[in-house]
């Protein structure tokens, strides 16, 4: 069988076709060879294919997320390619281990800000091999040195003779010679694409309704389930009576898989209202007694003891122990969920010869991966075909909604579409770890930090999943506090891991969303007991740092800081690096007699290295602060009776549009290899509200979400 892949909206709009440059398709370029294609198309690599009439097709192997990688990726290969960018057109890859980041080991996986960061030197070799063999197809046809020769806009000129070949006249014979592995990439002088503000491919399809989300996919003969899950973390099924489901009219099967009890029907609403008519008992197992307060209090008594280090500078303890002067302080952040806009979905078809999966993933190689293992075929039956994504921060890195889909196809034998409720996506989420942190530091007579001690406790990602010995640190749960750059002769971080049963996983920044929170709050404390200002002191702790230095002061700069602001509003200020780039925001708040903090505007400053798209990057940048704030003030997942007390935006809130303060972004100029600019603009935003609530009221926030009933005036 051959899949196709249509939807509601592509069949009252009249097919696939997409806006200029953009092509929504599935195909599966092989890794070959030039020379191995067919006549007239020129496709010297994975990455790119020319046909004669000069259209150039690059393939993106990243998950489009909304953070722009479908546009930049073909931005880098079409400048160093010299195509016209009027005839660049951008198709989506299926998994294929030519795919894969090296940064990620070889996975094709879109994470951890890596997109350019691991694939910016291949993609450009790429494009310049194509060019080298265009010149090359040209200078044999002219008998010239291919020195002699430029290239523009997909052609390639002889200007001492006026002559000229479109990239689409060479195709053919550019096809027949040998890959160039190290052709000459352009300096940056010369880009003519990377480092502007290009429009997004997708946006045109995205507004029209063209775009093709996970949610969105049908395919012949189609049936649609629901899942009912334990709930509580680590539950099973003890027993069930799927009677009353089966009566209802449209439900096809109710089967047993790995995460629970699927209820496969004609529609989602029949497959609803059958979940809803099943009569389950649960066996909840050891989870069911824990809750919020369990696991805080398991934590206080953890942070208490010594745990492994992270890392140590100098002897921390025993300066802490001769210091005159020392500073104690708790911080604690909570469980927070993902909830991406679009719930988690997945649509797979297994057969006997087969597998075809259409998932909103971040993660080709895991969702080909758990195929192989539910269905025990190889890897060349097993197709994925990566929708765009309505949200991923993370969450579409887990393959849980895509093992879902497979067992029940496999077990039906017929292409079902699997999709969350919300409230099924709030309750059986991999959640950003709740942790407790212990500080303490000593100042020196001039009342800089001689010693810094920071305890951390919470459920590590990397342990929960075997990837890090329970005894070992877990890099994902330290990040933002073991590389923390001020200088401080003596400093000592710490990772207790403790098991709560509560699965954790990647959001948004991972470690550093938190560390950022707490290591820049109490850097504010520090600036505070001894009197300085909060961007002078953290200023004088940067010598040894220049790229937090110099987004620290452009931030401040541009904000004003120190300048008046208008009556009732306060600044506040936090650096942090992560994902390969350093970013410093300033606050400007008010809060209300009733407690409520407003957010009136945000300077960021971001140093990424080379900026590809400047346009993307300030988005980038603009929709983390909005995450970031959101979770500051809002965000809480709570437990109770090994259950998630929330389920839906009623109780588990998102910023509303009018909430969205003035967020102005500064791109610090740089030659430097690129950074992550996804997640980097999340972390400063928590301790930069904090700090500008703790001028305007005099409360320190060391526990987040910021509630009004803790700021409310008496």
């Amino acid at each position: 069988m051959k899949p196709v892949v249509i939807s509601r909206r592509t069949l009252l709009k009249g097919g696939l076709a997409a806006g200029a440059g953009l092509s929504i398709g599935f195909r599966f370029p092989a890794p070959g060879r030039a020379a191995a294609q067919g006549a007239k198309v020129f496709a010297p690599n994975v990455w790119l294919r020319l046909d004669a009439d000069g259209i150039v097709t690059i393939v993106n192997s990243q998950s489009e997320l909304g953070q722009g990688t479908l546009t930049s990726m073909a931005m880098v290969i079409a400048d160093e390619l010299d195509a016209d960018w009027s005839k660049v057109r951008v198709e989506q890859s299926g998994a294929d281990p030519a795919y894969g980041n090296p940064n990620f080991g070889g996975q094709q996986l879109t994470a951890g800000s890596q997109s350019i960061r691991g694939l910016l030197p291949t993609w450009r070799r790429a494009g310049a091999a194509a060019r080298e063999m265009l010149v090359t197809a040209a200078a044999r046809e002219w008998g010239v040195p291919a020195g002699d020769l430029r290239t523009d806009k997909g052609v390639v000129h002889h200007d001492p003779s006026g002559r000229r070949l479109t990239y689409g006249e060479l195709a053919d014979k550019a096809g027949q010679l040998p890959v160039p592995q190290s052709p000459r990439l352009k300096t940056p002088d010369q880009f003519k694409l990377i480092g502007k503000k290009v429009p997004r491919l997708d946006t045109p399809d995205k507004v029209t309704g063209r775009a093709l989300y996970g949610i969105d996919v049908t395919v012949p003969g189609m049936l649609v389930a629901t899942v009912l899950r334990p709930p509580v973390f680590g539950g099973k099924v003890a027993s069930f009576d799927a009677t009353r489901a089966k009566a209802i009219r449209g439900v096809r099967d109710v089967v047993r898989i790995s995460s629970g009890l699927a209820v496969v029907a004609d529609s989602y609403w029949v497959a609803k209202l059958g979940r809803d008519a099943l009569v389950v008992r649960w066996d909840d197992g050891p989870t069911a007694q824990v809750s919020s307060a369990s696991i805080r209090q398991a934590y206080a008594t953890l942070a208490q003891q010594p745990g492994p280090v992270a890392r140590r500078d100098g002897d921390a303890m025993k300066a802490l122990g001769e210091g005159t002067r020392v500073v104690e302080a708790v911080y604690e952040v909570p469980f927070l969920a993902h909830a991406t806009m679009e719930p988690q979905n997945c649509t797979a078809h297994v057969r006997p010869d087969g597998c075809d999966v259409w998932a909103p993933t971040q993660n080709q190689t895991g969702a080909q991966q758990t195929a192989m293992r539910v269905t025990g075929l190889p890897r060349e039956k097993v197709r994925i075909h990566t929708t765009f994504v309505g949200g991923g921060f993370g969450r579409r890195g887990e393959v849980d909604y895509v093992t879902e889909a497979v067992e029940v196809s496999k077990a039906v034998g017929a292409p079902v579409k699997v999709i969350w409720t919300r409230e099924d996506d709030i309750r059986h989420d991999f959640y950003r770890p709740a942790t407790y942190n212990l500080f303490r530091a000593a100042l020196g007579p001039d009342a800089m930090p001689v010693a810094w001690l920071h305890r951390i406790v919470g459920r590590g990602i990397m342990v929960q999943r075997g990837w890090v010995p329970p005894g070992q640190v877990d890099r994902t749960m330290v990040e933002g506090a073991a590389n923390m750059p001020y200088d401080i002769p003596n400093l000592q971080v710490e990772y207790t891991h403790h098991d709560t049963g509560v699965p954790v996983g990647f959001w948004r920044s991972v470690g550093a969303s938190q560390n950022a929170f707490i290591v820049e709050s109490f850097v504010d404390e520090l600036a505070h007991a001894a009197r300085k200002d909060p961007f002078e002191y953290r200023r004088a702790l940067l010598g040894k740092s220049l790229r937090h230095k110099g987004v620290l002061e452009l931030a401040a700069q541009q904000a004003g800081w120190g300048t008046p602001l208008p009556p009732g509003r306060h600044r506040g200020i936090a650096v942090a690096f992560s994902y390969g780039s350093w970013a410093a925001q300033v606050a400007e708040v008010s809060v209300a007699s009733d407690g409520t903090v407003h957010a009136h505007r945000v300077v960021c400053a971001i140093d990424c290295g080379l900026a590809v798209n400047p346009d993307q990057i300030q988005a980038q940048m603009m929709g983390g602060i909005v995450w970031g704030l959101t979770a500051a003030l809002r965000g809480e997942i709570t437990i109770q009776n090994g259950r998630v007390q929330q389920s839906n935006f009623h109780d588990y809130p998102m910023l509303r549009i009018h909430e969205v303060p003035t967020v102005e972004v500064h791109i610090l100029p740089s030659t430097q290899p690129p950074g992550g600019v996804g997640e980097p603009g999340v972390p400063p935003i928590a301790p930069a509200v904090a700090n500008a609530v703790f001028a305007a009221t005099g409360k320190r926030i060391r526990r987040l979400p910021i509630r009004a009933e803790d700021l409310a005036r008496a």
